[in-house]
C-alpha cells in the first residue's frame, strides 16, 4: 500500500471512527459503569467485530450477505433485537445503594463478548465494508499484506477513538452516576440509545 493511499485509509478510519453508533454508545456506557480503563475490554470485544467483518468481506460471503435479501433482513432484525435486549435491560434495572459500592463491576469476558456482539450483527457495516475494502487493495498485488495493513489501520484508530475520546468523554460522568439517581438517569439515557439505534438500524435502507 503506498503512503498516499494509505494516509486516505487513514483520513476514512477516522471518520468511521468517529461517526456516533452502537458501539460508542457501548463504550460509553461500559465507562461509566466500570470506569475508564476496564472498559477497554468491551473495546477490544468491538475490535473482533470488525475484524471479523473484513474478513467475511475478503472470503467474499460480504457480497453474498449484500445480494441476499433475506439473509440480509436475518442479521439485521437479529442485530437490532439485541440493541432492544440491551436497551431494555437498562431501562428496568434498579440500580441500589449497595450495587453502586460492588467492588466486582462486569466481567471482562462479558464486555468483551458484549461489545462483540454489539458491532457483529450489523449487516450495513458488512456492506460498508464491501464499499469500503476494494478502494484500497490492489487487486494486482499481494493480498495477505494489504488486508493486514487495511485491518491494523482500522482497528487501531477505532481502539484509540474509542478510548481516549468516547470513553474518557464518559469518564468525566462517573461521580454523577455514583448516586443512585444518577446511576437510573445513566440507565434511562443509555437504554433509551440503545433502543434508538436498533430502530435506525430496521427503518434505515
Amino acid at each position: 500500500m503506498t503512503l498516499p493511499l494509505w494516509f486516505s485509509l487513514l483520513g476514512a478510519a477516522v471518520v468511521i471512527s468517529f461517526t456516533p453508533g452502537a458501539g460508542a454508545i457501548n463504550t460509553m456506557s461500559n465507562s461509566i459503569r466500570v470506569g475508564w480503563r476496564r472498559s477497554l475490554w468491551g473495546i477490544i470485544g468491538q475490535q473482533l467485530a470488525l475484524l471479523i467483518h473484513v474478513a467475511i468481506v475478503a472470503a467474499g460471503v460480504g457480497l453474498l450477505v449484500s445480494r441476499s435479501p433475506v439473509l440480509f433482513e436475518v442479521i439485521r432484525y437479529a442485530g437490532a433485537g439485541y440493541l432492544v435486549y440491551l436497551g431494555v435491560r437498562m431501562l428496568l434495572a434498579r440500580p441500589q445503594p449497595e450495587q453502586l459500592q460492588d467492588s466486582a463491576p462486569a466481567g471482562r469476558l462479558y464486555m468483551v463478548r458484549q461489545g462483540l456482539l454489539v458491532n457483529l450483527l450489523n449487516p450495513k457495516a458488512i456492506v460498508f465494508f464491501l464499499a469500503l475494502t476494494p478502494q484500497f487493495i490492489r487487486p494486482d498485488a499481494p493480498q495477505l499484506p494489504q488486508y493486514l495493513v487495511f485491518m491494523a489501520t482500522i482497528v487501531l484508530v477505532d481502539v484509540l477513538v474509542m478510548f481516549l475520546f468516547f470513553a474518557a468523554m464518559a469518564r468525566t460522568f462517573q461521580r454523577f452516576t455514583a448516586t443512585v439517581r444518577g446511576a437510573r438517569i445513566q440507565n434511562i439515557v443509555f437504554g433509551t440509545l440503545f433502543i434508538f439505534v436498533a430502530v435506525l438500524l430496521v427503518l434505515a435502507r
